[in-house]
């Protein structure tokens, strides 16, 4: 009775309700949807390593510069230490793991404290150091390893006039460097110069008028981003040093910058202007004002973002944090797609990136980082996996990459060349992609061998044996390599360097990893007895083609 009355006094006092309001109502009940977008790398977690594979015992700097300190490659691991007289940095196996020497011969040419060091994306046995003795050194690392002190580098470059903060290898173009210093110079070294000692850099840009922060080349090198103590992002054109575009936003002070890949948008992470964590992305063809701005938290430590152009994935780690925050870009508005957040309750003073050559394609695993933790003085590998239930090879997330082959000569470069990087597949048993130049090149050859002959018999006949002859010949060519070149690789480890097992764990692990190794080696055996059969068939079948055209 209660109810029915309550029900007339609201029916009653609401009046009669419109029929156009009713369908509106209706029609915004059915139209509404949630808005879920689909992506393959929504549930991408981290995996932590175990103590096993970690790297224990590394006296880690104490310097308080907002770089990486620590460079990673498939067969090192390079941090910079903590040392008394000088500056030093170490050098490891990249399955050096467990308790590391106390006395493991370190590189210590440095009158100063290293401040930054950069593996040669083309050269696994070549880095480059800056410090503060205002010098640059290249150093050239031995086969095996560091197996003593290292105090002679292979150049020195001596251009600066205060200590050295950053330096980067150009991407695509073989043995250039850039380097800047407190001297708010950037300059470019070409070492291919036959001087040891090398004092005259091949070109100065002069644009900035405080500390450089940060470098960022795009996919070709032909741009470099740079940020700067003045709150300035700057956009160079890299070989002439011409300054192309400027931003000077008073709401974000930058502190490090990305190239976006190819999708021509630059990424920055600094402060706002009450101090709190930022990043905001930026229109590489307008830097007047940016596309998004948004604030994280109010911590203090630089915000380190690594991009992986591959996944479009985009990773930022705080100095001092534990987490790890990763997100997804887009071309398209809001732009950046927030994934998930890694947890750990150890603090990393900085971070290396492992290659995408030198990851583990059969675990999925998408990024490496190798996180600098000081309280502990060690090292921990952390491995951004994608799950997924098949262990076969996932071409989806694994698209073609940027190798270890350079697309120019540094006299190519400088001469105003620009190429993009030679890519290679990640598929376990293929080789390094060719450029796209020296494919349509390739295929020139083999169409002007083709017009030589008449018959087309003949033609494919010449074709197949000129693929074999070029064959052959990389083979020939290939047993001509230095010792380094003919280092075996097995499942992505060095053999000469790996460190024998010291558990049970360690010795069914390898057990497992090298019955994985005889297995594919069969398979790619198979996959090449099918085609060389495949070629004697045709050969056979032109052959006898050849033969029935030329009887009468």
């Amino acid at each position: 009775m209660l109810w029915t009355q309550r029900r007339n006094f609201f029916s009653l006092t609401s009046g009669p309700t419109s029929p156009s309001c009713a369908s509106v109502d209706s029609l915004d009940r059915m139209t509404w949807r949630p808005q879920y977008r689909s992506s393959k790398f929504r549930h991408v977690f981290g995996k932590a390593a175990t103590k096993e594979s970690c790297y224990d015992g590394v006296p880690i700097t104490r310097s308080v510069q907002d770089n990486n300190f620590c460079a990673v490659n498939p067969r090192f691991l390079a941090v910079i230490t903590e040392c008394a007289g000088g500056g030093a940095f170490l050098v490891l196996s990249i399955n050096h793991t467990g308790k590391v020497d106390p006395l493991h011969p370190r590189i210590s040419g440095h009158r100063g404290n290293v401040l930054d060091v950069k593996w040669n994306p083309f050269n696994d046995f070549c880095i480059a150091s800056c410090s503060e003795d205002t010098t640059v050194k290249v150093w050239e690392i031995p086969p095996h390893g560091v197996l003593k002190n290292l105090t002679s580098p292979w150049k020195e470059l001596q251009g600066h006039s205060r200590r050295v903060g950053l330096i980067e290898w150009h991407p695509t173009a073989n043995n250039i460097l850039f380097s800047t210093a407190y001297d708010f110079q950037v300059m470019i070294w070409n070492l291919d110069c036959p001087e040891q000692v090398m004092k005259n850099p091949v070109r100065t840009i002069s644009h900035h008028t405080d500390v450089v922060l940060s470098m960022s080349f795009n996919t070709d090198g032909s741009l470099l981003a740079t940020t700067c103590k003045d709150r300035k992002v700057r956009l160079i054109e890299s070989r002439s040093g011409n300054l192309l575009q400027e931003a000077n936003c008073k709401k974000h002070k930058a502190s490090k910058v990305l190239f976006l890949g190819n999708m021509k948008m630059l990424f920055t992470s600094g402060t706002s202007r009450w101090n709190d964590r930022q990043f905001a992305l930026w229109d590489q063809d307008d830097l007047s004002v940016p596309l998004l701005e948004e604030n994280l938290d109010g911590s203090s430590g630089v915000l380190f973002p690594f991009y992986d152009p591959d996944t479009h994935m985009l990773y930022l780690a705080g100095k001092g944090d534990g987490n790890m925050r990763y997100y997804e870009i887009s071309s398209e508005k809001p732009y950046i797609h927030y994934l998930t957040e890694y947890r750990s309750n150890l603090p990393q003073k900085g971070m290396g990136v492992m290659p995408k050559r030198g990851l583990d394609v059969s675990s999925c695993e998408v990024f490496r980082f190798y996180k600098l933790v000081t309280i502990k003085s060690f090292i921990e590998p952390l491995s951004m996996i994608v799950p997924r239930r098949s262990e076969s090879y996932q071409e989806d997330i694994y698209p073609m990459t940027a190798g270890n082959k350079p697309a120019l000569t540094a006299e190519e470069w400088l001469s105003g060349i620009d190429k993009g990087p030679v890519l290679m597949s990640l598929k376990p048993g293929c080789q390094v992609a060719e450029s796209y130049s020296e494919m349509n090149k390739g295929l020139g050859n083999s169409l002007d061998t083709r017009r030589s002959h008449s018959r087309p018999g003949a033609l494919q006949l010449a074709y197949i044996q000129d693929q074999l002859g070029t064959k052959d010949g990389k083979e020939d060519s290939g047993n001509t390599e230095d010792d380094r070149s003919r280092i075996p690789v097995s499942n992505g480890e060095d053999l000469a360097l790996c460190s024998p097992p010291r558990t049970e764990n360690e010795l069914r692990l390898k057990f497992h990893k090298q019955q994985e190794e005889i297995r594919r080696l069969r398979e790619l055996l198979n996959q090449r007895d099918v085609r060389v059969k495949q070629l004697e068939l045709e050969i056979k079948n032109i052959k006898n083609s050849q033969s029935h055209q030329s009887s009468p």
